[in-house]
């Protein structure tokens, strides 16, 4: 189906959006559901079942905490990050949560949030399940989830009935493939991001529209500030990373006038931007899945590229740029995955880096063709690119990753508005192969730190 620019886009906050945003959704929703029964009050216990690469990477990516929280009635959009810390040293200090938000109960960590990595749920590596019982131990409810990337959820009565993860909508442009989208633009004579936002107005007002894109855009360009601004030198978890982000921006600014004998520096303000949303990620901070948050600081820093180095950037060009970008990540969504877990890295820097290099070109007055172009170029270079995050930490390669991608991103709008449109590889045919790509990579490689660089860089 097709996604909403929203649903692609969704404010939250790090490391992962699968690992992190997606458990601490399934948290508050079985919380919710307990409220719902209007058995809440009755819970003395709750068994949180970690799964496959959630049980893999989920300490290193932060998923013990976001069940915690999101158990506690915290959703991703809406928390702090510097609460969020406070909340999590309250509950490990006292063994105790509010569940909902409105039910205090006992919770020991080692006892009731287990990591089973030897385990894994058929539909999806990203699987938890929820238990809640009462003072007798009897269960009162149980529901598993599955964190299927992006930050979306689906729970098991999803999956039987073959549910989106967010549901349906009803909208004017129905398109399921990039020979689609291209065909649905020339018979209505409207540019891809006219469809999209026809789509979007469907349901919201075209003020709301531009004020909500306009957030997003925001929320990409605050994340890019707080990472170059940040006092902190080294990133959390063990690896001793430093922040780069600050030291390349005092560089950068301490030598504009060799710059400017430069023509590559453009290069190095665009590996700032993606470096600095990806230390802030790293972190744990506020960031906007651009689809996921492993590959968050790859449509930031495209955007601000175009904002900062092309003429004549308007805001209704960055509105462009996120409409179409939506577009061409709703087709990777339908058609292959956004998921590491599932795909790969392919599935996330691969597909910032198309859905990135469509919304280029999008905003740079490309045509429908040129654009499709872009995309199709931009994850043909990135087939095959696997997930391996050393530690379980989104850190080693996954922040210099969105960097160079962020790069491949320009180049792919570039090497497209270079000619007419047409190609010989369709973006389409370039989707299945991710997917079969994906079907045929090693566990291994798939956000379970297994294989890889993973396994050949030792930790200190």
């Amino acid at each position: 189906m097709v996604a909403s620019v929203f649903d692609l886009f969704k404010i939250g906050v790090g490391p992962s959006s699968s690992h992190t945003m997606g458990p601490m959704t399934a948290g508050a929703d079985f919380a919710r559901r307990l409220s719902d029964l209007g058995v809440i009050d009755r819970v003395v216990r709750v068994d949180a079942a970690l799964y496959g690469s959630l049980a893999l990477t989920g300490k290193g990516h932060a998923t013990d905490r976001a069940v915690l929280l999101g158990l506690a009635g915290h959703v991703p959009a809406a928390i702090d990050p510097d609460a969020a810390d406070a909340a999590i040293a309250a509950i490990r200090a006292e063994s105790r949560l509010k569940l909902g938000g409105v039910h205090d109960i006992a919770f020991d960590e080692a006892r009731d949030l287990r990591f089973l990595q030897r385990e894994r749920l058929d539909f999806h590596s990203n699987a938890m399940t929820f238990t809640a019982f009462d003072g007798a131990g009897a269960e009162l409810a149980r529901r598993t989830y599955y964190s299927v990337g992006g930050g979306a959820v689906l729970d098991e009565d999803q999956i039987g009935r073959n549910a989106a993860p967010e549901g349906g909508w009803d909208v004017p442009h129905i398109f399921h493939s990039g020979a689609e989208l291209l065909a649905l633009a020339e018979e209505k004579g409207l540019t891809i991001a006219g469809l999209m936002r026809a789509n979007e107005e469907a349901t919201l007002a075209p003020d709301e529209v531009s004020a909500r894109l306009g957030a997003i855009a925001d929320a990409m360009s605050a994340c890019i500030d707080r990472g170059i601004r940040s006092a902190s030198c080294e990133l959390p978890g063990g690896l001793r990373v430093k922040r780069r982000a600050p030291g390349v921006y005092r560089t950068l600014i301490e030598r504009q006038e060799r710059a400017l004998a430069d023509p590559l520096t453009v290069i190095d303000w665009i590996n700032l931007w993606a470096l600095a949303v990806n230390e802030e990620n790293a972190a744990g901070g506020k960031v906007v899945t651009a689809p996921t948050n492993g590959a968050a600081g790859i449509v930031p820093a495209v955007l601000r590229y175009y904002e900062r180095f092309t003429p004549k950037a308007t805001r209704e060009g960055v509105e462009d740029f996120l409409l179409t970008a939506a577009a061409i990540g709703s087709l990777f969504r339908e058609n292959a995955s956004i998921s590491g877990a599932e795909v790969g890295c392919q599935g996330e820097v691969g597909v910032a880096c198309s859905m990135a290099a469509a919304g280029l070109a999008a905003a740079l007055g490309a045509t429908p063709a040129q654009i499709e172009n872009a995309a199709e170029i931009g994850m043909e270079h990135n087939l095959g690119l696997t997930c391996d995050p050393v530690g379980g930490l989104v850190q080693v390669p996954c922040i210099e990753r969105n960097a160079v991608g962020s790069i491949k991103a320009v180049e792919a709008t570039r090497l497209a508005m270079l000619g007419d449109g047409t190609h010989r590889v369709s973006l389409d045919q370039v989707i299945e192969t991710m997917r079969k790509t994906g079907l045929d990579m090693s566990e291994r490689y798939k956000e379970t730190s297994l294989g890889g660089l993973a396994v050949n860089v030792v930790e200190c």
